[in-house]
């Protein structure tokens, strides 16, 4: 029997408020061919997806931690872009409570400081109108769900179900940083999640490789800038890389 080789590295990319893996469907490509680049969807993608969303900050971190059970082993790193970076440190928090091993690295993108009563901001109680002219400057939304009545209907749900668990998340305050390499992404135009506001994340981990700043938006990732920021993503997961092989203990 054939012997199924692991992946050097698992990259676990969790999605931002009212998206699916559909947005970061080219990024594989970008990787190495040794890594595993996963994009997990949460509940209630599309019309296809039976399940209902969930609006609910435990029960998603309940289904991400469900469904990738099996594949937290060996080697990974988390990647969460604005909701996914919630998602990403939450799940991190979890496995190092659990005494389980934690991701070798961890990459939050165009998300906020977390505040201990949550983001000030509310979209998602947004009349219809107003949250869709919002989503449209912001982008990273289909234009043929923003501008046709009946798709429009069928994604808002989602769509504000995963706002309200970004603008409501709550979380413990940290009592020491975590012994986990951090590195901080965003666009140097983002009204969303402005470089300023990320800042106090670097005060999360004990290792922050850096905080880059791109070009562009909430969705600075997109067009002739994927392969700059995919590229940075692998220059800092090879470093803490290293850094583990240094020092197994500092990343279990």
């Amino acid at each position: 029997m054939r012997k199924v080789l692991e992946p050097r590295l698992r990259l676990f990319v969790f999605h931002h408020s009212g998206g699916s893996h559909l947005m970061y469907r080219d990024w594989p490509a970008c990787f190495p061919k040794d890594w595993d680049v996963y994009v997990p969807d949460a509940p209630g993608r599309g019309p296809r997806d039976e399940r209902p969303a969930v609006s609910d900050t435990g029960e998603l971190l309940d289904h991400f931690e469900h469904e990738l059970d099996d594949r937290l082993r060996g080697r990974f790193a988390f990647f969460g872009h604005s909701m996914g970076g919630l998602v990403a440190y939450e799940l991190t928090r979890r496995l190092l409570a659990a005494g389980r091993t934690p991701p070798v690295w961890l990459g939050i993108s165009a998300r906020s400081t977390l505040h201990p009563d949550g983001d000030p901001t509310r979209r998602h109680l947004l009349p219809d109108a107003d949250l869709r002219a919002e989503l449209t400057a912001m982008g990273g939304t289909s234009s043929s769900v923003m501008d046709h009545d009946e798709l429009w209907e069928l994604f808002s749900p989602t769509i504000r179900a995963d706002l309200r668990i970004s603008e409501t998340w709550r979380t413990p305050p940290l009592t020491a940083p975590l012994p986990v390499p951090l590195s901080l992404f965003g666009g140097a135009q983002d009204h969303v999640a402005p470089p300023q506001r990320m800042a106090g994340w670097a005060g999360a981990s004990e290792r922050l490789l850096g905080h880059h700043v791109f070009e562009g938006g909430h969705f600075y990732f997109q067009g002739s800038r994927l392969a700059q920021v995919t590229q940075r993503i692998h220059e800092d997961v090879s470093r803490a890389l290293l850094l583990a092989e240094e020092s197994p203990q500092a990343v279990r």
